[in-house]
């Protein structure tokens, strides 16, 4: 199951990001460290002055006391993105729910059919996610939104008011429907007419809804928690990556 779970949750151009991203956050962080007296090695940063970051109210479980398909995941996670999203590290606190939660998502924010493409699926969650004031989840994942649409400014207008948002009659729709599911409206047979008008079927109109509920639940867990996102989330995206610093490699893929 890791291994089906590393297949589909990683992603070569999201993973490109963040190595790229994690190289200009560890220039910072060993400029922070050498002020604050600490050393760092290699990739890691060590001092006995300075606390781990706080990302989480729960204990962070050491990997040694993981299971083992829990660690495998999260080491793959890591080393083809170059760093691991604290949603790993805070959910493994509770091993079995980490196995389902993740299984979930994947079915809904991976999967190969349908009519949601994935900028679709993160547009959703960022809107959802605001709605619900999850920190978390607005940060990475109109992080992703930004990698998968290459539109670098739609999601931080989406995170102010998807109402005024520079959106297509196909995205508008959809984002109110997952709104209204959002909100706990009542659903209507217009709200699927208004999707149907747009291109979309009831099977979509599934999609959007779970996407909505999940993350709903997704955003309070992330408030329980007092879940922190990763500070490479934060510029992912928005500036086209620089090709002539991969060597070549660009070309050969």
């Amino acid at each position: 199951m890791a291994c089906n779970l590393v297949s589909k949750l990683c992603r070569r151009s999201v993973f490109t990001q963040l190595a790229s991203l994690r190289l200009g956050c560890l220039s910072q962080r060993k400029a922070a460290a050498a002020a604050a007296g600490a050393v760092v090695v290699g990739s890691r940063l060590y001092s006995s002055d300075q606390p781990p970051e706080k990302i989480s109210r729960y204990p962070i479980p050491y990997k040694k006391d993981l299971p083992y398909d829990i660690v495998e995941l999260m080491e793959e996670v890591e080393s083809k993105g170059g760093f691991l999203p604290n949603v790993f590290k805070v959910l493994s606190h509770r091993p079995a729910e980490f196995r389902a939660f993740f299984a979930y998502y994947n079915e809904l924010m991976n999967k190969e059919t349908g009519g949601l493409t994935k900028a679709d699926r993160e547009l959703i969650v960022v809107a959802t996610s605001m709605h619900n004031k999850c920190l978390y989840c607005v940060v990475s994942h109109s992080a992703l939104h930004r990698i998968y649409s290459k539109k670098p400014t739609l999601s931080d207008q989406v995170i102010v008011n998807y109402e005024n948002a520079e959106l297509s009659p196909r995205e508008r729709a959809m984002l109110d429907f997952a709104m209204a599911v959002c909100r706990s409206d009542t659903i209507t047979e217009q709200h699927f007419l208004s999707l149907e008008e747009v291109g979309f079927d009831r099977e979509d109109a599934w999609d959007i809804a779970a996407i909505a509920a999940f993350f709903a639940m997704s955003n309070r867990l992330a408030h329980l928690t007092d879940m922190r996102p990763n500070i490479e989330f934060y510029n992912m995206g928005r500036v086209p990556r620089d090709k002539s610093k991969d060597g070549g490699k660009g070309k050969k893929e």
